[in-house]
């Protein structure tokens, strides 16, 4: 199988990258850190998923590797941690333009092809973020609330044309690079949220470094695409992460933020 894969040079997109490639796919990675050449067998193209001149570079070089795309697993994402009131619109804007319209701008280079070969799969990573919102990740909450409702349009647009659709929704995983992870410009330690939000962040850092295995979970996307019809969604998490999710659409909103904020938010007692 021919594997478009976008953020392939680190955290969750880099692991996935070599499940796949150990799998026997040929993988096309991604990324706008990327020269051209092979490493590992894994054929590297730089690619801005922010830039649609990028794309259309990507495109044409890949079709030269391998004259066709029999799926495009998308990875690429940047996360912004900050208060919704200290997250500016333009981090917004970023993250949005990288999380959710570079989804948006890849799919729709490649599904002209894949409607040609009346086949193809779309993987596109979401996030237990996409089903629950946690403090301090607004933006990229937003982003993947967003690919969430998109997958559901575009699964039942394209279905007609051979066309699979999969949303993978992981929980925490050890992975990801420090540069994909900045903090909102405007927050400062003079912030009135600056203890909360120290609290809150060292939380998701610490769930983060505890998190699963990153290599299962690319193993277990190399499964999804040997499969002959893959799930719209397939959750990728820990025990604990798929009751928060479940709790999430049980319990009364005002009782679910509570637990969420005590879980994040609790400070010492004095």
């Amino acid at each position: 199988m021919i594997v478009w894969l976008t953020g392939g040079s680190s955290g969750l997109g880099l692991h996935t990258a070599r499940a796949l490639q150990a799998a026997g796919h040929t993988v096309i990675a991604g990324a706008r850190s990327f020269h051209e050449g092979e490493e590992d067998g894994i054929h590297h193209l730089l690619l801005d998923v922010t830039k649609p001149q990028s794309i259309s570079a990507f495109c044409e070089r890949a079709l030269t590797i391998a004259p066709r795309v029999d799926a495009l697993v998308q990875c690429a994402g940047i996360l912004i941690l900050g208060p919704c009131e200290e997250t500016s619109p333009e981090e917004y804007q970023r993250v949005m333009d990288t999380d959710f319209l570079g989804m948006v701008r890849m799919n729709q280079a490649a599904l002209p092809l894949m409607r040609a070969q009346r086949q193809g799969r779309i993987v596109m990573f979401s996030s237990i973020n996409g089903l629950l919102g946690i403090p301090f990740q607004s933006a990229y909450t937003a982003a993947k609330h967003a690919v969430e409702g998109y997958a559901e349009c575009l699964q039942m647009e394209a279905h007609r044309y051979g066309i699979q659709v999969c949303l993978v929704e992981p929980g925490d995983h050890r992975s990801g690079s420090d540069a994909y992870r900045m903090h909102a410009a405007a927050h400062s330690p003079l912030s009135p949220y600056a203890e909360d939000f120290r609290r809150g962040t060292g939380v998701i850092h610490h769930d983060e470094q505890h998190g699963s295995d990153p290599d299962a979970l690319g193993r277990e996307i190399a499964r999804l695409l040997k499969r002959r019809s893959m799930p719209l969604r397939k959750r990728v998490a820990s025990p604990d992460q798929r009751l928060a999710v479940w709790l999430h659409d049980l319990l009364p909103g005002r009782v679910n933020s509570l637990i969420l904020r005590r879980y994040y938010l609790r400070r010492p007692k004095k």
